[in-house]
């Protein structure tokens, strides 16, 4: 009985950042448990690869080219959804990007609007959208991609850290005001995960060595690793957490560390 509250059938989930990493480990977590699943991202090509796998584990997909920083890119998306399948029970904000490094004082307008409008008003624009579709339908799940990063600074990511602890207040403030809706909103917290997006950490060895050495668990996370709470979020299971961020790095807050771990 109890597994069946983890269970997403008869749901359709949304997920920005769907066509690698976290984002394609989670779409097809919430497929094998019984989602519809739309992914968008930038590029279509990589989106219908990820789409055929889901329809591979006998679930519908929608794969939607989408700038997640432009809001008439983000509309569309909303609405081919809803020509689709008719409703959203599962918003999962997981689009982000970081262009530069180096210190914040070094950063340039163009890169922080950069960094800004993609991993923070996206959230909120597309949070905006979708919650305001929940309501009507009287329940919903909002799930925000965060980073250890937002909880303590990673050197030479200061701008993308700001966004990071701004979707955690970004996940709270959703929550306080949806929760009479039936509506819920947590975050997840990654520490670090080995994708793209981290690629010169797994490229780098004694980079690499320094963070196991300093995460409990002696290794760093794979995007599949963060599957079991966006599916703990999107289910039943979690009908009475909204508001939370769970950190998922191996234990390596334990050991803070400024400048050792990136999602």
């Amino acid at each position: 009985m109890i597994l069946d509250k983890y269970r997403l059938d008869g749901k359709v989930a949304l997920i920005t950042g769907g066509s690698r990493g976290i984002g394609r480990a989670i779409a097809l977590g919430f497929a094998e448990v019984g989602a519809d699943v739309v992914i968008a991202s930038r590029k279509l090509h990589d989106l219908e690869q990820v789409a055929k796998e889901i329809t591979a584990l006998g679930r519908r997909s929608l794969a939607v080219a989408t700038h997640a920083a432009h809001k008439e890119e983000l509309n569309n998306l909303v609405e081919r959804t809803m020509d689709e399948f008719g409703r959203i029970d599962i918003l999962v904000n997981n689009a982000a990007t970081n262009p530069v490094y180096g210190a914040l004082l070094d950063l340039e307008e163009r890169a922080w609007d950069i960094v800004m409008n993609l991993n923070l008003k996206g959230y909120f624009l597309l949070s905006q959208a979708v919650a305001r579709l929940m309501i009507k339908q009287g329940n919903g799940s909002i799930i925000n991609m965060a980073s250890t990063s937002g909880i303590r600074p990673f050197s030479g990511l200061g701008a993308y850290s700001i966004t990071k602890a701004s979707v955690i207040m970004l996940t709270r403030v959703l929550a306080s005001e949806l929760g009479k809706y039936n509506i819920r909103a947590n975050a997840i917290a990654p520490g670090t995960i080995q994708t793209r997006f981290a690629s010169y950490i797994t490229e780098t060895p004694e980079l690499l060595k320094e963070i196991e050495a300093h995460t409990p668990l002696g290794h760093i996370g794979q995007a599949e690793d963060i599957v079991g709470a966006a599916i703990l979020f999107a289910s039943d299971a979690s009908k009475h957490i909204t508001g939370q961020t769970t950190i998922i790095d191996g234990g390596e807050l334990i050991y803070y560390k400024t400048g050792n771990s990136i999602t």
